[in-house]
């Protein structure tokens, strides 16, 4: 468990606007990225990783982001090949960045239900010394048996125990961290739990940060009473201002049961954004984009995903189904299960009869992430605005394009957040926590 001093300042000193952290997100495995047209690239050929991690490297971002994906997806029965074809592996392509950047942190999603606490601290410590103290393991679970037949262990893990599994994988990769005492010999660990047995010596000495960066994504009430125990940053997801407000006082409101102080965790909504000339313009080409995000056989496969049925005779510039939802697991195989689809279909109904939607447009409403939309100078406004609110303490920046898409932000938006001293001119530090203002956990008594 990690805490947090509060940083010191001049008596006389007025404070000054709270900076955010920035973190930059490749994309992948979403309906966010468009992947037809001249500027795509590759999501394979590490040429995309090094632009994208270079470029945030250069608008002095925290982190370079790394999602994960363990199996294809598949859409009634086959391989969805409206969805990104091929991903590779985020521990290794990480490694590869970090001989191309000198400080950006390098964060991998690593699921904690399909790996095993030794064999990943090792991978993570490795990358962390690698780096210089720049690694991050966004610690996801997985729930569904589609993804657990590639690891011959379909369905073998109850929903309810994903975190019960996650909470003890976490504290065991820092039991491993914390082995080497300063300037000794490792001393054994042994760990005897529920889910995990570990017996021995770890291979590495504590690596420069201490322990790497943990991050966890989720909004279920155990998500967040498991990131305000275990996380040094929260990957969420809120539409509005006030909706991360309260995401942000709730979860920061349940640190003090764990001994942890709000600067403890920080919390970082994943957001997109468009520029433009003016206001007009970006609204225009953000129109553009979402129509080229929500295509019309795409738009058709999200309101199968809701049904549950076959809807391909449907039109997608049409009105939606006025049947209810017929639930088939085995219709979209790798996604997150929708929790009610019932509810959903009335929500996306009333909001097509309320405005006269089609299939398509009511799609593009419904499935768009929060985005910042506007002249440089609106879009700098607004986000020092949620971090003011304390709707948030940074973004993890989701950009439609790979891997040029985040060009415009680095050479537009950043210098204007910097003016306005809400974002770093320079590097302060090295290791990822010192960009994010998090202390190195401190070694447990008697075992340094």
């Amino acid at each position: 468990m990690t805490t947090t001093t509060a940083p010191s300042r001049t008596p006389s000193a007025p404070p000054g606007p709270r900076r955010m952290h920035l973190a930059a997100h490749f994309p992948g495995v979403n309906n966010t990225t468009v992947w037809t047209g001249d500027r795509v690239g590759s999501q394979i050929d590490f040429a995309s990783f090094e632009h994208l991690a270079r470029t945030a490297e250069r608008g002095r971002f925290d982190f370079f982001f790394l999602a994960e994906g363990l199996r294809l997806r598949e859409h009634k029965g086959r391989i969805h090949d409206l969805d990104v074809m091929g991903r590779p592996e985020a521990v290794t392509v990480l490694s590869a960045l970090a001989a191309v950047t000198d400080r950006l942190g390098l964060a991998a999603t690593v699921s904690a239900t399909f790996n095993e606490p030794y064999e990943l601290a090792r991978r993570l410590s490795t990358l962390d010394h690698l780096s210089g103290g720049r690694a991050a393991w966004n610690v996801v679970t997985t729930s569904d048996a589609f993804t657990g037949e590639n690891f011959r262990r379909g369905g073998y893990l109850d929903h309810a125990d994903r975190y019960v599994r996650a909470a003890e994988f976490v504290a065991t990769a820092r039991e491993l961290w914390d082995s080497w005492p300063a300037g000794g010999t490792p001393r054994p660990v042994a760990h005897q739990g529920p889910h995990f047995s570990v017996r021995g010596e770890f291979t590495l000495p504590r690596s420069p940060q201490g322990h790497p960066v943990i991050i966890q994504a989720g909004d279920s009430a155990e998500g967040r009473d498991f990131a305000a125990a275990t996380a040094d940053v929260i990957f969420t997801r809120h539409s509005t201002l006030e909706a991360g407000r309260e995401f942000y006082a709730d979860v920061k409101g349940r640190l003090p049961a764990h001994g942890r102080d709000a600067d403890a965790l920080k919390i970082m909504p994943g957001v997109t954004f468009v520029l433009g000339d003016t206001a007009a313009d970006a609204q225009e080409r953000a129109a553009t984009i979402r129509r080229q995000q929500v295509s019309p056989q795409n738009a058709l496969v999200a309101l199968e995903q809701v049904w549950g049925v076959d809807l391909s005779a449907y039109d997608p510039d049409g009105p939606l189904p006025d049947f209810d939802p017929v639930p088939d697991p085995r219709l979209a195989q790798g996604r997150v299960r929708i929790g009610d689809p019932k509810a959903v279909a009335d929500r996306w109904r009333a909001l097509s009869e309320a405005k006269g939607l089609s299939i398509r447009e009511t799609v593009i409403e419904t499935t768009g992430r929060q985005s910042f939309v506007g002249t440089p100078a609106a879009v700098a406004e607004e986000m020092a605005a949620f971090v003011a609110a304390r709707a948030a303490d940074g973004f993890i920046l989701v950009p439609h394009l790979t891997p040029g898409g985040l060009d415009d932000f680095v050479d537009r938006v950043v210098p204007l957040l910097q003016e306005r001293g809400v974002l770093r001119p320079e590097y302060e530090g090295a290791t990822l926590r010192s960009h994010l203002g998090l202390p190195e956990p401190v070694r447990p008594a008697g075992k340094g």
